[in-house]
């Protein structure tokens, strides 16, 4: 599960991807298939969150994995670029992005 906190020292992956409405369906299952069979089992990995936007044409992945030298481990396996491969042909534009928690904010219903 995701724990979004500075303190882990964690990357996160902000992957957007941009899809025709006919083919988000074939994304978000490439991108489930690619997370559970793939991703999952590298070193580092801690998480994955997929996203399907509310006008049917974006997804968003937030994915957490514990260094940038996990993260660019994956980049190299064969199998990820395989995934990845495949979600580029889907997909008519993806947007990559690695980033460090630098705050959390959480309001009243949050529990935080």
């Amino acid at each position: 599960m995701s724990t979004i906190a500075k303190k882990y020292g964690q990357v996160a992956l902000i992957n957007t991807f941009t899809v025709e409405p006919s083919n988000i369906d074939a994304l978000v299952e490439e991108l489930n298939e690619a997370t559970e069979k793939v991703m999952s089992k590298r070193p580092g990995f801690v998480s994955a969150n997929i996203h399907r936007s509310l006008d049917g044409r974006h997804v968003a992945n937030y994915a957490q994995w514990n260094s940038k030298a996990d993260f660019d481990a994956m980049l190299n396996d064969p199998a990820s670029r395989e995934h990845r491969d495949r979600l580029a042909k889907i997909a008519s534009s993806v947007s990559p992005i690695l980033y460090t928690v630098d705050a959390v904010h959480g309001g009243e219903a949050s529990g935080a």
